[in-house]
């Protein structure tokens, strides 16, 4: 092997290590299998979302993960290996991973991290089962504006009785 396709290996591997330290959220994949059609609709989902996704070699991720300080991972990169890697939304990759998963049977998602710690594949479903974002702000503003919603129709009760009497 010449010095410079190992130097550019070398820089691969800090490129991914970046990544994988950079990530909210990492999900692995074995896209094997899928037809044209079925990964450039995968691919553009992700892309929509933010989620960058490539195929790499097994030993590049393997040697970036231990460079980001993601031991444990090593036994997820076996066989054809896609990454999905995710900056902002943690969830955004294991949602739209799983739910393609379901349609397309040749998708097996292998494990992953979630902000800086390895996670195992039922890990990965779970988060993909939570709510967006968007859908756990709604729910936490919901959850705060219920004490007030509850004042306003307690006092809205007091003044009809009030009148009522009057």
């Amino acid at each position: 092997m010449s010095q410079a396709s190992i130097a550019k290996k070398a820089e691969l591997v800090e490129v991914v290590a970046e990544k994988m330290k950079a990530a909210a959220s990492i999900v692995v994949v074995d896209a094997r299998g899928l037809t044209v059609d079925q990964d450039t609709v995968l691919r553009r989902n992700l892309r929509e979302s933010g989620v960058e996704y490539k195929v790499i070699k097994n030993s590049i991720l393997r040697r970036a993960a231990e460079k980001a300080g993601l031991e444990g991972m090593e036994n997820v990169f076996v066989g054809p290996t896609a990454v999905a890697f995710s900056n902002e939304d943690v969830i955004a990759p294991a949602k739209i991973l799983n739910d393609f998963s379901k349609t397309a049977e040749a998708l097996e998602i292998k494990g992953g991290a979630i902000e800086g710690a390895v996670a195992s594949k039922e890990e990965i479903v779970a988060l993909a089962t939570l709510p967006n974002r968007e859908g756990l702000l709604s729910m936490l503003l919901s959850v705060l504006q219920a004490p007030v919603r509850n004042v306003a129709y307690a006092v809205k009760a007091v003044a009809e009785s009030k009148e009522g009497a009057a």
